[in-house]
């Protein structure tokens, strides 16, 4: 039986040996490491498995993803060959809530300012870096699942108020909780701070977009600490050069894989890879509008992250010792439980 794991740390990969003891483990960097006969590939959301990661492992039996969401993994691929998907369905709502909050403690404060280079160099202006107190504000949680409602807790904690949108509203849920659930529009209206929680889906793609953006209160702070597509940074941009936004705190983003390379290397190191095995000039057209797209990506977060109100965490909202714990964990009993015919947190939705 061979194991893959991919985008595991030296601490997960000796976790991960000895709690699948008496097989054959292997953690690797690439996905071009993983072997044809591999029959149990777990991946972290950087890794696309699409039907061509598929047929390339045409012994795969299990892809376990170390993450709640799926949105990089192709599930009607995996269904049509037999490939079954299992995901950590519960790690990390307090972590990720914490993280939301240090992100908006982090904008309302103006923690970039008041410890930047002018407030080393004695050069700080007071009214400049002026911070706003979040008690009484009103905070917009799209989504309210298991993260969302603990960010609603600590919010009421803050002395503010929750509204929150979701596609499903349970009305106990919320009086229980002591926020109202409401529309889009009065939300988008109302709230002094927006943060998301939605999955990655394709009714909420772009939920923030131009559209949305401008019907928001003006000077409104925004946090995603959820996937990065949920907002079309185009609008972003838009909304923050004419000051409508006030802020971002980001933990994703559009394109997160640019991110993760430097410039040269989108522009020249890939290029061979991307066209190797190209046969005609359909394909090689499909390879350069791919490339092009990737560098429009690139700039666009470049010059996002590059503005003075935007605070950018490169996806570590899950990141605690804790919440790790949890994901290597239940990783380990879904292959487990998988290889011992009782296979659990199953994701059957394509």
């Amino acid at each position: 039986m061979s194991i893959y794991f991919l985008d595991t740390e030296p601490a997960d990969a000796a976790y991960f040996a000895s709690a699948l003891a008496g097989r054959e483990v292997f953690c690797v960097s690439r996905s071009g490491q993983i072997g044809s006969g591999a029959e149990v590939v777990s991946v972290f959301i950087h890794t696309t498995v699409d039907d061509a990661f598929l047929a390339a492992r045409p012994a795969l039996r299990l892809i376990a993803t170390r993450s709640t969401g799926t949105e990089h993994i192709d599930l009607a691929a995996c269904r049509a060959r037999g490939v079954t998907v299992a995901n950590v369905p519960s790690y990390g709502e307090h972590t990720v809530a914490e993280h939301t909050f240090a992100l908006i403690l982090a904008l309302a404060r103006r923690l970039p300012e008041v410890t930047g280079d002018s407030a080393r160099d004695g050069k700080l202006s007071y009214e400049a870096v002026r911070a706003s107190e979040l008690r009484g504000k009103t905070l917009g949680v799209l989504g309210a699942g298991r993260i969302g409602r603990h960010v609603i807790a600590v919010a009421q904690a803050f002395g503010m108020q929750a509204l929150a949108f979701d596609v499903h509203a349970p009305t106990s849920v919320a009086q229980h909780a002591g926020f109202d659930f409401v529309p889009l529009e009065r939300l988008l209206a109302e709230a002094h701070i927006l943060t998301l929680h939605l999955p990655l889906t394709a009714e909420t793609r772009h939920l923030l977009n131009r559209d949305t953006l401008a019907r928001c209160r003006p000077g409104v702070l925004i946090v995603n600490t959820a996937r990065g597509a949920l907002i079309d940074t185009d609008a972003l941009l838009e909304a923050l050069d004419s000051g409508h936004v006030a802020g971002a705190g980001l933990d994703v983003l559009e394109e997160e894989n640019t991110v993760r390379q430097e410039m040269t290397r989108v522009i020249s190191g890939q290029i061979i890879d991307r066209l190797h095995g190209v046969t005609s000039a359909a394909e090689l057209h499909d390879h350069e509008a791919g490339r092009i797209r990737e560098l429009q990506g690139l700039l666009r977060n470049k010059r996002l992250l590059a503005r003075p109100g935007v605070i950018f965490t490169p996806h570590v909202a899950f990141n605690s010792v804790e919440a790790v714990e949890r994901i290597n964990a239940t990783t380990a009993q879904n292959i487990l439980r998988f290889l011992e015919g009782q296979p659990q947190n199953l994701v059957e939705k394509a």
